[in-house]
């Protein structure tokens, strides 16, 4: 029989209820006051400035939350766990209509974000493959093909519910649709590795 082998495939990790229901709506009420932070690319998406442990209890223990999974996560990307820190965290608050323009984050390894509210269907994080490199100079794009892992140019994350998190790699590139129900809040953040080691050249990260 015929056998197809997923070639260095990009991992896209899912943790369900990673916060509880009260910190997430803590957190939301707490920091969609703080968002104060316009986006240029829409004007319906806001953002707090960059947070700090500091700054609340309530990120505390976000991050004791968030923090062992970063480690389970990095085991797929490095081979071994490594000790993980946060390095930066903020809230995003997009109103209906509004957009999150396609992106990825700049100086981490891995990204994630953590659902503070409920998510309208059609408002689900979407990520992205890369536009180089890797495609054919022609495509086969019509309303007969089926999409697969092998041939989609998107991938829509399942509906999430407050408190559930994603984690990925931060070069990644992701968006958000427009925004056709409530509020929607979330809290992003990236991380970095304590240090990576290749045969004895080992470079180290700080926050």
């Amino acid at each position: 029989m015929p056998e197809i082998t997923g070639l260095f495939p990009i991992p896209v990790m899912r943790v369900d209820a990673t916060l509880d229901s009260l910190l997430a709506s803590g957190l939301a009420t707490h920091f969609s006051a703080l968002a104060g932070v316009g986006n240029q690319g829409s004007a319906a998406l806001s953002h707090t400035r960059l947070l700090h442990p500091g700054d609340s209890p309530l990120l505390v223990d976000a991050a004791q939350a968030i923090s062992p999974r970063l480690s389970d996560f990095g085991l797929h990307l490095f081979g071994e766990r490594l000790g993980w820190s946060i390095k930066e965290m903020w809230v995003n608050v997009l109103e209906p209509g509004g957009r999150q323009v396609m992106h990825n984050h700049a100086n981490s390894f891995v990204s994630g974000v953590v659902y503070l509210t409920p998510v309208h269907p059609q408002a689900c994080t979407v990520f992205i493959k890369s536009p180089g490199g890797t495609d054919f100079a022609f495509r086969n794009d019509h309303p007969g093909v089926t999409p697969g892992p092998y041939n989609a140019q998107k991938w829509v994350a399942p509906l999430p519910r407050p408190g559930d998190m994603v984690l990925f790699p931060s070069y990644l590139l992701h968006e958000v649709p427009p925004n056709p129900g409530e509020r929607r809040i979330t809290l992003a953040f990236n991380a970095i590795p304590a240090a990576v080691d290749s045969w004895g050249y080992k470079i180290a990260f700080t926050g």
